[in-house]
């Protein structure tokens, strides 16, 4: 009898815990689009793909899709318990900047750590770290700060000039 009642507790608690929480999914143009959920980073779009779900709490949330070179957005969503709420929209494109540039390279072992320029979401880690990727942006000072799952938060102030490359490390 008491085994019965320890594996009716042992199950209950899963199904309790599912019918607190909903999950979701998010097909948002472009992939590389930072996906925020009540203002902390859950990851890029492209995360978000076909096998990918993320569990939250059930309830309304506001969740912001933003990328550089997109217009960003932020809506209120609803998430019903136990339910997948599918979230699909492609952001709108911004003008295309004019250089000079100056290049702006991380280097990061978390390659999902978001990186943020002045504030503003620029990507995460693992595209600014190779050979020739990096993040150009004018000449000028920023702020730059990386925020890595584990581990301290980087935040440096750099000068970038054109032609020239900045490391944060």
């Amino acid at each position: 009898m008491v085994q019965f009642i320890l594996i009716g507790l042992l199950i209950g608690v899963p199904l309790a815990a599912q019918q607190q929480t909903g999950r979701l999914k998010v097909h948002a143009g472009p992939s590389r689009a930072a996906i925020f959920l009540d203002g902390r980073y859950i990851g890029p779009a492209g995360n978000f793909g076909f096998a990918r779900t993320y569990t939250v709490a059930a309830g309304e949330h506001e969740m912001r899709r933003t990328e550089p070179r997109c217009q960003d957005v932020t809506k209120k969503i609803n998430v019903a318990a136990g339910k997948t709420l599918k979230v699909t929209e492609t952001l709108s494109r911004l003008p295309e900047p004019k250089g000079p540039f100056g290049t702006l390279k991380t280097g990061q072992p978390d390659k999902y750590a978001p990186v943020f320029v002045n504030g503003k979401y620029m990507g995460h880690s693992d595209e600014f770290d190779f050979g020739a990727q990096g993040l150009l942006l004018p000449p000028g000072e920023y702020t730059v700060r990386i925020e890595p799952r584990s581990g301290a938060v980087i935040e440096k102030q750099v000068t970038l000039e054109a032609g020239k490359t900045t490391v944060v490390r």
